[in-house]
């Protein structure tokens, strides 16, 4: 079957035939379908940046922007594609969207009717409360907003004049209707994207850098349960009451796990909890493990116990906003299980370039093919929690 007309199957409602196919490609795309859009070097890039001390977000900025900017493109040909078929097209879209949401839809369509309405996720939640009901009254008080803004933007700005003409020959003239409607989707679509980018590439680059900086410590990458008890290590699983992003084996009897997430010093609860819930001996392949912890956030605050908190379960905290933490990492785990590698007596003007060559030489793909069997079982819907903050 042609990839468009699968595309187009997952919508239903009547925007389906206006729909670009790379805008539900766009909305549809997760964690691991980034590394195949930038490419593995720009995806090492990022790695080797986190690893030096660089704050991811900062990092993935441009890719977030990328995605944005080709949404809103894609958007707007849905707009002028829409307007072709119908002058009453922007009239007839609240309705539209409306009635959209009250069906069984896509996770790319009912994002799509969500945003032409003005909404987020979280604005279904918050201003809807979830309810059906309610949403007959918001498109009323939608449909009338947008008419006072209409009038305002009329007698304040005058008219505006001109033509948008696609290569596919669709012409249709420039009203301010139109490009309000425009610039209200691509708004809502602009807070949705940022807040699930936010927890895509978390979840991607989590298990990416841990995954990373683990073999550049000499440590291998095998399934779960290992076969072997020495310098291995497995992404994700639930070892006791808690769950790992990463258990390594130092020899029999020693493991390390390892939880990383980009908490910064505004988020304290959530490192307390990541220290307060693991286990100091664990059972792995029907044998027991003694088990030392180590956590990795991106900063805590300066007057934090969380560190001594740590250091109550055996465990120690690293963090990503220091320069060439991987080679704290490489002491602590020296001092905690007396592992060692020459990353931890290496002279600090020479960690920065053995990491990005370190990085340069790994297999990233091994990486994501593993993380993509973890995503896969994991929950279809990204993150908009954070959309509107």
């Amino acid at each position: 079957m042609p990839k468009e007309k699968v595309l187009h199957q997952l919508y239903h409602s009547k925007i389906a035939p206006f729909v670009p196919s790379a805008l539900t490609e766009l909305i549809g795309s997760r964690g691991v379908d980034v590394v195949k859009r930038v490419g593995i070097d720009v995806v090492k890039d990022v790695i080797a940046d986190v690893l030096c001390g660089r704050n991811l977000r900062d990092s993935t900025e441009m890719l977030t922007r990328r995605r944005i900017g080709m949404l809103n493109a894609a958007t707007l040909i849905f707009f002028v594609k829409g307007l072709s078929a119908s002058r009453r097209f922007i009239d007839d879209l609240p309705a539209v969207a409306a009635e959209g949401l009250t069906q069984r839809s896509s996770k790319q369509e009912r994002w799509m009717l969500q945003w032409i309405l003005g909404l987020t996720g979280k604005g279904v939640q918050n201003v809807l409360r979830d309810s059906d009901r309610a949403l007959d009254g918001y498109r009323a008080k939608f449909i009338a907003t947008n008419k006072d803004i209409l009038k305002q933007c009329e007698n304040e700005y005058g008219p505006v004049a001109g033509n948008i003409v696609l290569a596919d020959g669709s012409n249709v003239a420039l009203t301010w209707q139109m490009l309000l409607s425009l610039f209200c989707t691509i708004g809502s679509q602009t807070l949705a994207i940022r807040g699930s980018e936010k927890s895509t590439y978390g979840k991607l680059f989590e298990r990416l850098i841990l995954g990373s900086v683990l073999e550049i410590l000499d440590f291998k990458l095998v399934p779960y349960p290992p076969k072997e008890t020495r310098l291995v290590f497995w992404l994700s699983s639930r070892l006791g009451a808690r769950e790992s992003d990463a258990t390594a084996l130092i020899q029999p009897g020693q493991a390390v796990r390892f939880d990383i997430g980009f908490i910064g010093r505004g988020n304290p609860e959530i490192s307390k909890d990541k220290v307060s819930r693991f286990e100091r001996e664990v059972e792995i392949g029907g044998k027991k493990f003694y088990s030392a912890t180590c956590i990795i956030v991106d900063r805590i605050g300066e007057r934090s116990k969380i560190v001594e908190q740590a250091k109550a379960i055996n465990g120690t905290i690293v963090q990503m906003s220091m320069s060439f933490w991987p080679q704290q990492l490489a002491r602590e785990l020296r001092s905690k299980v007396g592992f060692d590698h020459k990353l931890c007596d290496m002279p600090t003007a020479r960690v920065g370039s053995y990491l990005r060559r370190a990085v340069s030489e790994l297999r990233i793909e091994r990486f994501v093919e593993a993380i993509s069997n973890l995503i896969a079982e994991e929950k279809d819907e990204p993150n908009q929690e954070n959309d509107e903050k």
